[in-house]
C-alpha cells in the first residue's frame, strides 16, 4: 500500500553532495541510520531530499529532514478559496497505528507533517504568526498528524487524507481542527533552518513509539474542488527518501 506513492516519483542517480558551510552535525544527514536520498537535478531542490531520521531523547522525538535546497523556501501559490487550494508538504510516513496519537484504531499511514498552504487555516487553536488572529496564518509552516488511506477518486493509486464519512464520529484527537477528515493540529512548531527542516513531538505514552519505523517524503496535496470527500487528496509526490516508501528508518 504504502508503494502506491511512488509512482510519480522520478528518480536521479546522482551522488549525494556534501553540505555546504559547516559540519552540521546535528542534520538528518549525518545521523547514524538515517534514511539517505540522492540529489535529483529534475526536481525543486527545496524538494529535494537528502536525508530523513528520526530519533529520541527523553519524552521528545525528534523528526528532521536534510534537503538540497532551503528547508520551507517554496510554498504554493494560493488560489484565492478553499475549493483547489494548493498544500505542499514535508512528511515523515510512520508504521504507527493511527491510535497512537488519538485517532480512531483503523487502518491507515500515520504520518507527521509540516504544511504550508496560503489559502486556509486549520490550526484554530494556535496564531502562528503571533499577530493575534487565530484564523489567517496557514501560509506558514506548521504541524499536524495525519492518516492517509488508498483511495481511486483521488487517482489510479493515490492516496489521500481520510475522509469521515456524513454522519460518523470516530475517536479523534483533542487538537482535531473540526474538518471532516483524520487530521490533527497538535501545535508542535516546525523549526526550518537552512537545508534542515525539524519537529519535535511528544507522545502521551512514549513507549508506544517503541520500534517505529519511517520513511521521508515531500508531496504535493489539494483541496478537492466540490470541497466534499475525497476532501485532501495527494497530487504529486516530489521526493522519497527510500525510493520505494519502505520505511526502512528505525527510531533509536
Amino acid at each position: 500500500m504504502l508503494k502506491t506513492l511512488a509512482g510519480s516519483l522520478v528518480l536521479a542517480a546522482l551522488p549525494i553532495a556534501a553540505l555546504a558551510g559547516g559540519s552540521h552535525s546535528d542534520h538528518a544527514i549525518h545521523q547514524k541510520g538515517a534514511v539517505l536520498s540522492p540529489e535529483n537535478a529534475e526536481i525543486d531542490q527545496n524538494y529535494d531530499i537528502l536525508a530523513a531520521h528520526v530519533h529520541r531523547s527523553g519524552r521528545a522525538v525528534t523528526f528532521h529532514m536534510t534537503l538540497k535546497g532551503t528547508a520551507g523556501a517554496t510554498t504554493p501559490e494560493p488560489v484565492g478559496q478553499l475549493a483547489g487550494a494548493p498544500v505542499e508538504a514535508y512528511v515523515w510516513p510512520t508504521s504507527l497505528k493511527p491510535d497512537a496519537v488519538g485517532f480512531e484504531s483503523e487502518d491507515g499511514i500515520l504520518a507527521l507533517v509540516a504544511t504550508s498552504h496560503p489559502d486556509f487555516d486549520d490550526t484554530p487553536l494556535f496564531d502562528e504568526d503571533g499577530d493575534g488572529d487565530l484564523t489567517n496564518d496557514g501560509a506558514k509552516w506548521h504541524s499536524h498528524w495525519v492518516v492517509l488511506t488508498p483511495n481511486e477518486a483521488c487517482g489510479s493509486g493515490a492516496l489521500s487524507v481520510k475522509d469521515i464519512p456524513d454522519g460518523a464520529s470516530p475517536k479523534m484527537p483533542a487538537t482535531w481542527p473540526g474538518l471532516p477528515i483524520y487530521i490533527d493540529s497538535p501545535g508542535f512548531s516546525p523549526v526550518l533552518k537552512s537545508k534542515e527542516i525539524t519537529i519535535n513531538v511528544s507522545f502521551d505514552d512514549p513507549a508506544v513509539a517503541d520500534g517505529m519505523s519511517y520513511d521521508g517524503v515531500t508531496s504535493a496535496l489539494r483541496v478537492n474542488q466540490n470541497i466534499h470527500a475525497p476532501l485532501l487528496c495527494v497530487v504529486d509526490v516530489f521526493d522519497v527518501a527510500s525510493g520505494d516508501l519502505s520505511l526502512p528508518g528505525k527510531l533509536n
